[in-house]
């Protein structure tokens, strides 16, 4: 079931809210969790029997490293159990990659099972792995497993994050807060994420789609493509974050943020302290640190860059282009903490600059159906191969997506963002009256969405296939 349906809109949501804020306060983490059972089986029924298997193993593996803390034995429970959550990762994501990679070294002819990917088996793998370590380094196991399967399925993160880590919200598992006021919040955010999957994020995608179909290159043209994607999948994703945190506010939970304000960076690395954070997290506290992150010597610490960004580029897909992807950051990441980033700091219209254009080229590798075709488009935006400085469909799409364009970048800029959340402060004070146009205008806006999704004018969450 996704977000953006009438099917969850309409009809799901009203009647998970009805049972949940029915049932009894002790009862509301099952309500919540059957709901969320029920919204993965909508889609993927077979599948939700293999995420009931991993919260399965991952109570009974909790409650056996507990027990056997500080031990020989209790080191090898929390490996076997990293172990098996990984395993099933590997089968359902990588499985047919490696082999077809065996396949191409060695002339053998390895053949792959026909598998689909999971949908949101990234995301809950990662969490379930990153509470069987907290409980390994000393956190509490949950003894509860509805309350361990709930963190785990709960359905505004399960599909595509943000990651949550155990030790956030174990508290509020137990006890949360719900309240008029925390539930308007949340609605709110999930509307503004809404807005930006439906109004921006799919007619980027759009444009996108037109080149990538498209025989048809010019220099305007490839820079079209380049922005509106790189525009594309931070309101995709981002997007689906406010939904999930607005969700997880109703529902009593707060989630940590999962962007803040990427486009704004001055660097490379403070882009990736901005994007996608619980990813970022999770990679430097279960991965970097573990491996002895910058307390090791120079060259150790290249090398476990190299790692942690090789694994950062899978994680998002089994493909050399994803591979490259994160490479393509780790050199970026080393040059600057090795020489760049001073430079940057004292000028911050060249990091500003800098910081976009290398984004922007690290989405065309991340889109890319493979390396050549990146390379084309990549060499497109400087005219290499002879390609035309314009063609008609480019200025055709020029002029269809100008407006979306334009409006992408401002939502984008923090600046314009301001200035517009002031005028409506202004024009919506905290009176009666104005609180009630208020509603009016986030009823409006739900209307507008809704005849978007009645038109059928919906793509898919990107992240879903990660």
């Amino acid at each position: 079931m996704l977000f953006c349906s009438l099917t969850f809109l309409y009809y799901f949501l009203p009647c998970m809210l009805a049972v949940y804020f029915t049932v009894p306060g002790r009862f509301q983490n099952a309500a919540l969790l059957l709901g969320s059972l029920f919204f993965y089986a909508w889609g993927e029924p077979k599948y939700v029997f293999l995420m009931a298997g991993i919260i399965g193993l991952t109570y009974l593996f909790g409650l056996l490293i507990e027990a056997y803390r500080n031990t020989a034995a209790g080191r090898i429970f929390c490996i076997l159990s990293v172990c098996i959550c990984l395993w099933f990762l590997l089968y359902y994501k990588y499985a047919g990659f490696l082999l077809a990679n065996i396949n191409a070294l060695t002339g053998l002819s390895f053949h792959a099972a026909n598998v689909v990917l999971p949908v949101g088996i990234s995301f809950y793998t990662f969490q379930a792995v990153s509470y069987l370590i907290d409980v390994h380094k000393g956190a509490a196991a949950q003894r509860r497993i509805v309350c361990l399967a709930l963190y785990i399925a709960m359905f505004p993160q399960l599909i595509a994050g943000p990651i949550v880590r155990y030790s956030d919200i174990a508290e509020q598992l137990r006890d949360r807060e719900h309240s008029w006021d925390l539930a308007a919040a949340g609605i709110r955010r999930f509307l503004y994420g809404m807005a930006k999957k439906i109004l921006l994020a799919n007619q980027l995608g759009e444009l996108c789609r037109m080149f990538l179909e498209t025989q048809e290159r010019s220099v305007l043209y490839c820079w079209l493509y380049a922005v509106a994607f790189m525009l594309h999948i931070y309101f995709d994703f981002s997007g689906y974050s406010d939904m999930a945190i607005g969700l997880g506010r109703i529902f009593g939970f707060r989630f940590l943020e999962n962007f803040h304000d990427p486009y704004s960076a001055k660097s490379i690395t403070a882009f990736w302290r901005r994007w996608h954070i619980s990813l970022g997290m999770w990679f430097r506290d279960y991965v970097y640190i573990p491996m002895g992150g910058n307390r090791t010597g120079r060259g150790r610490q290249v090398f476990h860059i190299f790692i942690v960004w090789m694994l950062t580029g899978l994680w998002h897909g089994a493909a050399w282009n994803f591979v490259a992807w994160g490479l393509f950051f780790a050199v970026l990441l080393m040059i600057e903490k090795l020489w760049l980033l001073p430079i940057l700091q004292t000028h911050p219209v060249f990091a500003a600059f800098y910081t976009l254009f290398f984004v922007m080229i690290s989405f065309v590798i991340f889109d890319a159906p493979d390396l050549s075709r990146a390379a084309v488009v990549i060499g497109g935006l400087f005219a290499a191969g002879g390609i035309p400085l314009a063609s008609a469909e480019a200025w055709y799409c020029l002029k269809s997506f100008g407006v979306v364009l334009v409006l992408a970048v401002l939502c984008a800029a923090p600046s314009a963002r301001m200035v517009i959340k002031r005028l409506l402060n202004r024009g919506f004070g905290r009176a009666a009256g104005c609180q009630t146009a208020r509603v009016a205008g986030f009823a409006v806006l739900l209307l507008v969405m809704t005849a978007y999704l009645v038109d059928g004018s919906f793509e898919p969450f990107l992240y879903f296939r990660f």
